[in-house]
């Protein structure tokens, strides 16, 4: 497993993420946060995982631990084919409002303690999560994309997609294991 970012040339600096060895340690730090949020980029509508999309997979895990989502640009269609309910905001916009100590939350009930990030490009969700860790030192952040996010809190390792389908689905079982 490593913790090599995967897009050669970034260097996070002396503190990196956290590599999600076993999935459990996703429904664990989900189970523990007092509120979540899901953060989906528009290529995760993009990543066909053979009989389900990716969208399919945040779906199972937001309904199960009751997650609001937040999709960006046109992931939200996705969401709407599919009849979910998810507010929508740019990527941008999003991080910056996680920054904010004022900001009360897409519902009003406060600060969220766990974000997860999947399907925003390489770049802006590296840039996304570098300034959370330095502007929002009480929010965790998970990457459930298969590349690895050195600014996030946890992050999977760089991993092949056939994996990733694997880690995914484990997340889901446990969840529906405990619920």
């Amino acid at each position: 497993m490593s913790n090599e970012p995967w897009q050669i040339g970034e260097i996070a600096g002396p503190k990196k993420a956290l590599i999600i060895t076993k999935p459990s340690v996703v429904v664990g730090m989900v189970k523990k946060a007092k509120r979540t949020l899901m953060v989906v980029g528009h290529q995760t509508a993009e990543i066909d995982l053979g009989e389900e999309n990716a969208i399919d997979y945040m779906i199972k895990i937001a309904d199960r631990f009751k997650i609001p989502i937040v999709a960006t640009a046109n992931a939200v269609s996705e969401f709407v084919e599919r009849n979910y309910p998810i507010s929508w905001m740019s990527a941008m916009d999003i991080g910056n409002r996680l920054q904010d100590p004022e900001w009360e939350g897409l519902d009003g009930k406060g600060q969220y303690d766990l974000v997860l990030f999947i399907g925003i490009p390489y770049y802006m969700e590296w840039t996304i999560l570098s300034g959370l860790k330095h502007t929002a030192p009480n929010l965790k952040t998970i990457s459930l994309d298969r590349y690895y996010h050195p600014h996030a809190s946890w992050s999977f390792s760089n991993i092949k997609i056939d994996e990733w389908v694997t880690y995914l689905k484990t997340i889901i079982g446990q969840i529906e294991e405990k619920a």
